[in-house]
């Protein structure tokens, strides 16, 4: 949740819950008890599912750059261009260029692939601090009749007019400071703290999702901004806090196939904060006083449908993400949490607003499964600490016992202080970057069968061997054979040197949960991939909140041979396929159906790609066969000046 907006939005909140709550006590963690009930469970810590890093080379301070001496001949990872991150767009695109094509694009795919991320860490001669706080641009790719076209710009949001006005950084972000106006004194800085509107950064960098026919940009504050899918034209702000009582919501809501967005909020209510699922119906007409049909937007359709209180009253967890399933929503409190009663400091003395992120090493992560039907909390399980941002997929089995939850995990949130620019600047000569960047795909299977109350801490409540139940095809059993016989040849030519607690053999552990001598259910995951995965996406159409068998990423390890992975993960088998090509950097791999498909994966998988130093002002368009993972089109456009990499982004079916 955004920071800034809580500071903002809650100050007055803050103090009557001060008043109110001044004697609540944090309930004891049930970590510890996870961790000493239960040999079994001791054994098998979430720790143990990342690979052994070698701490030889590590060095004493994170992000110290008072290296000694052969610090400066030595490149930790000569395979990353951190530069990627860091450009700044200078020159916007507003009229389509067109590009160099080669292979074959499908006839059969139209439509326009749009991209949000980082824009540009420049205002007048001051930089921003964090990845997250650089302005926000959009890509527009246009596939039509096998052409694709490029565009870029940037949108307008209030607070880039606001810097690019005063050549400086206005607003206080993420991770970076305002620069302070010289004019305003300490009075008016705290006064200033007590006004909403003029303090909460709207810089909308993250995502780009459908309300119906019209496409909004997303940060986590409740300010959203209405794009042209053709033109990129930002046409106009809504801000969600004037439809629900909110102050901040997720940058990646739930769109269903018949229209309706769900999202994940949070508001503060007298008892302390509270996440709220807010529904957003899909526009309807209405009388109006039985003479005119208005329209009814969806945000004015907008309602809560369901509230639970936070478990810590003064530190509300961080949620980026959130799940859905055909019965329950599902949200994650994990141990990074927002410290309210810092905020109010932070905005007096112009801290940037990251250092009100606590993490709790010591707390546990709590799963609550919600009923969509009543919106109350109908089980929570416990589960080790670990950092996410992004949800792979939920879903419910098909024998009704269990709830299948698939995230892309970090030890800790130490990650986010690897996106600060002087961390990127000196990451080669910083051997523990790696280490902190470390995330893997990991799977926890929820039994939602109450268990006898006599059960041993040490049973293993999930009782499937794979959660993946539908029935094998012809060829589903064809692959199984030669999955068998690749593996069976495997194990023969390593015999000699076979070691069963080698990372490697870690895909051959299961997910498991144990009911606690409490009453709690505490559940350990399994690993999905041996690669870190980043910015995970499914066949949404068809299998979103559904069963499902492949995902697609980007690779999250800068130690790897090509860090510029695209990666598809199939779930049953735990195999994976890649696609990289030295010096080229894609981003979040979008799949697109192909409307004569049968299988899951039919279809294509988009990707745009920048590229090192020497290619800073190329971008382009890769299309992959999402059955083979073969690349069967690129295309490649020269821009004015150079192309940073993009975050997060949507296949639409508009075209010009």
């Amino acid at each position: 949740m955004t920071l800034r907006s809580f500071a903002a939005s809650s100050l007055s909140s803050l103090v009557a819950m001060v008043v109110i709550r001044v004697n609540w006590i944090l309930r004891r963690s049930l970590f510890r008890a996870a961790r000493t009930d239960g040999k079994f469970i001791a054994d098998r810590r979430i720790s143990s599912i990342f690979p052994k890093e070698d701490d030889s080379k590590s060095s004493t301070g994170v992000f110290n750059s008072k290296h000694n001496a052969i610090d400066d001949y030595v490149n930790f990872y000569p395979n990353v261009d951190t530069s990627v991150w860091m450009r700044s767009c200078e020159h916007e695109v507003i009229e389509p260029i067109t590009g160099k094509i080669s292979g074959s694009v499908p006839d059969w795919l139209k439509g326009s692939l749009l991209r949000n991320g980082p824009g540009s860490l420049k205002v007048g001669e001051y930089r921003f601090d964090h990845l997250f706080d650089s302005s926000a641009l959009l890509h527009r790719f246009e596939i039509n009749n096998g052409s694709v076209t490029y565009q870029r710009r940037f949108i307008q949001t209030d607070v880039y007019k606001k810097n690019h006005a005063a050549k400086r950084i206005v607003i206080t972000e993420f991770g970076t400071k305002a620069v302070p106006d010289p004019c305003q004194s300490i009075f008016e800085r705290v006064s200033a703290a007590f006004n909403p509107a003029e303090n909460m950064s709207d810089n909308s960098m993250i995502s780009v999702y459908p309300f119906g026919d019209e496409y909004y940009t997303f940060t986590e504050s409740p300010v959203i901004h209405r794009i042209d899918p053709k033109s990129l034209e930002t046409l106009r702000k809504v801000n969600v806090a004037n439809f629900v009582n909110i102050v901040s919501h997720t940058s990646h809501p739930h769109v269903m196939s018949d229209g309706t967005v769900y999202n994940l909020g949070m508001s503060i209510t007298k008892r302390g904060p509270a996440y709220n699922i807010i529904k957003f119906t899909p526009n309807i007409f209405t009388d109006d006083n039985r003479a005119k049909k208005r329209k009814l937007t969806m945000f004015e359709q907008a309602e809560i449908v369901s509230t639970i209180p936070s478990r810590w009253i003064f530190n509300p967890s961080y949620m980026h993400t959130f799940g859905i399933t055909q019965n329950y929503f599902i949200i994650v409190e994990q141990p990074l949490a927002i410290a309210l009663m810092s905020m109010v400091a932070c905005q007096i003395k112009n801290e940037p607003m990251c250092t009100c992120l606590k993490w709790h090493e010591n707390e546990n992560t709590r799963i609550h499964l919600i009923s969509r039907d009543s919106g109350k909390v109908e089980k929570t399980f416990i589960a080790e600490a670990f950092f996410y941002l992004h949800m792979i997929n939920q879903y419910e089995t098909r024998d009704g016992n269990y709830v299948v939850l698939d995230l892309c995990c970090y030890r800790d949130a130490k990650m986010l202080d690897c996106m600060y620019v002087d961390a990127m600047q000196s990451m080669h000569k910083n051997p523990d970057y790696s280490k902190l960047f470390r995330g893997r795909p990991l799977r926890f299977i929820l039994p939602l069968n109450e268990p006898a109350q006599n059960t041993s801490p040490d049973v293993n409540l999930v009782k499937i061997n794979n959660a993946y139940q539908r029935p094998d095809t012809f060829n589903d059993r064809l692959d199984d054979k030669k999955l068998m016989n690749k593996r069976r040849e495997l194990d023969e030519n390593n015999n000699s040197t076979h070691d069963s607690n080698k990372y490697e053999n870690l895909h051959q552990r299961k997910a498991a949960a144990f009911r606690l001598p409490n009453g709690n259910i505490f559940v350990k995951p399994e690993l999905l991939c041996d690669l870190g995965c980043e910015t995970p996406r499914i066949n949404n159409d068809s299998n979103l909140g559904n069963e499902y068998r492949y995902f697609y990423a980007i690779s999250s390890d800068v130690d790897i041979e090509n860090p510029g992975s695209v990666i598809k993960v199939d779930t049953k088998h735990k195999t994976k396929k890649i696609w990289c090509e030295k010096g080229v950097y894609p981003s979040e791999p979008i799949f697109v159906p192909d409307p004569s498909g049968k299988n899951e994966d039919d279809g294509v998988v988009l990707s745009a790609l920048v590229w090192g130093q020497e290619r800073e002002t190329e971008v382009g368009l890769l299309v992959l066969n999402a059955a083979t993972f073969e690349e069967i089109a690129r295309v490649t456009f020269d821009t004015p000046g150079p192309v940073p990499k993009c975050l997060h982004g949507w296949f639409s079916n508009v075209i010009s």
